[in-house]
């Protein structure tokens, strides 16, 4: 049978809110998100698989970022600013290290569900339905937020248009120039060492750039100077909000989700059988699969053959999420495996989901050391398997929040409840965000120095 993007509904799906109140008014709000505009296009897409693909041979570098969930009080255009002025920093300290192009892609513009370990949530002897994201429905604990709505559905279309403006504006109209490198500095991370750190290689591209225009190479000859690639990506969890989103390209035929560039599939949601490989599997976009302990590595091998039938460059991308306990043990397995096999995938590493603690204060938090204790692994796991460490996904926002402990500020337990604004997991701030690209610069750049081909 030919796929098309309601096969989904007839295979078992995990992590689907079933407490709408009014079915009808659901398919009604789906109805009408299938005649809306679409939020990217499907040649925006082929340009990221394209990209993708060089990052699969190690001729570029995946960053990948953006807030564990979006919420809709924190939607505001500076917000959307920092978080893509921060990438932009991180992207050029990358680059410096690498010496190659670095694929920017945001977990933004529809990172709004996210999946819960368990459906109900009780306090004082009251069970409400789990907070799932805004877009399904509220964090405030009462039974009237609690209950999915799906008008929700249209705002966050709304919002994630919104910011993809916002966004293409920034990326394309003089904002992301690298004439304009020193003044992305925001006024908190200016004041540590990455501040520093960042204005003396921000000297030297203004330095580079001054000698380029001499000889004659500018702006408007090279695009890359004067403005980005940027693609947008989320986890494809409400696969209804995706069916609704998804589009045949007039010129190929083929089908494209067009709510993000890229979508993943969760760690929870990965059967073979079940209905998000299902959704997947038939649309043209490239795919992220989390890759956890859990996951072995015959089971990643069906998930292949399903979603990457013809072992293509930038379709696939694995993004490894074990922990900094457990990352030496349960990687290489699956890394060797695959690179026996002659599997074209990126590999990402997630050094966030693997390492999220509780503190005694009932704070969720990450250590900062144990993210870069993930990293190092990680990077170690892939030279040894010979495949390129290819890119990193993290969680993070340009504002300047207290949610992991440590970095160059040495955060401390007792400076979470100061700016803890996450509405689900914890992220960097601007300062740790680029603390951490700095720290992976070196290694890149140690990596090239030492004759290691590209990444």
């Amino acid at each position: 049978m030919p796929w098309c993007p309601e096969n989904w509904r007839s295979k078992p799906a995990r992590q689907l809110p079933t407490e709408y109140p009014d079915q009808e008014a659901l398919d009604a709000v789906e109805k009408e998100l299938s005649g809306y505009p679409p939020l990217v296009f499907a040649g925006e897409v082929r340009t990221l698989r394209a990209s993708l693909a060089k990052v699969t041979c190690g001729e570029a570098f995946l960053l990948q970022g953006g807030d564990c969930a979006e919420s809709f009080k924190e939607f505001h255009p500076d917000n959307i600013r920092d978080t893509f002025r921060v990438l932009l920093q991180m992207s050029v300290a990358l680059t410096f290290g690498a010496a190659v192009p670095v694929v920017k892609v945001g977990r933004i513009a529809g990172q709004f569900a996210k999946p819960r370990s368990t459906s109900t949530e009780t306090q004082n002897g009251v069970t409400l339905p789990s907070y799932r994201g805004d877009n399904i429905n509220a964090m405030e604990f009462d039974a009237a937020a609690r209950t999915p709505d799906p008008q929700r559905l249209l705002k966050a279309y709304g919002q994630a248009a919104s910011t993809l403006n916002l966004i293409r504006a920034f990326a394309t109209g003089g904002y992301a120039d690298l004439h304009n490198v020193h003044r992305w500095n925001l006024e908190f991370v200016a004041d540590n060492p990455q501040g520093d750190r960042y204005s003396a290689l921000a000297d030297r591209i203004s330095e580079t750039i001054t000698f380029m225009e001499a000889c004659g190479v500018t702006g408007r000859e090279v695009r890359a100077i004067r403005e980005v690639d940027f693609f947008t990506s989320h986890e494809a969890l409400l696969l209804g909000y995706e069916q609704a989103m998804t589009r045949v390209d007039s010129t190929t035929g083929h089908w494209y989700d067009t709510s993000a560039h890229m979508v993943w599939i969760g760690d929870r949601t990965r059967q073979p059988d079940g209905a998000h490989v299902e959704f997947c599997r038939g649309v043209e976009n490239p795919i992220g699969i989390k890759c956890g302990p859990s996951l072995d590595s015959d089971e990643l091998l069906t998930l292949l053959d399903i979603l990457d039938p013809q072992n293509e460059p930038g379709r696939i991308v694995l993004i490894a999420r074990f922990g900094a306990e457990k990352v030496r043990d349960g990687l290489p397995k699956i890394v060797h495996r695959l690179a026996s096999e002659g599997r074209n995938v990126v590999w990402s590493c997630d050094p966030m989901h693997g390492n999220t603690i509780k503190t005694n204060g009932g704070y969720k938090t990450r250590q900062f050391d144990a993210i870069l204790t993930e990293v190092a692994a990680f990077f170690d796991v892939c030279r040894a398997e010979g495949v390129h460490p290819g890119g990193v996904h993290f969680e993070m926002t340009g504002q300047n929040v207290t949610e992991c402990l440590g970095g160059a500020h040495a955060i401390s337990e007792a400076d979470l409840s100061s700016r803890y604004h996450t509405h689900c997991d914890p992220r960097l701030n601007a300062s740790q965000s680029l603390e951490l690209a700095f720290i992976l610069a070196d290694k890149l750049r140690g990596d090239r120095d030492a004759g290691l081909k590209t990444l």
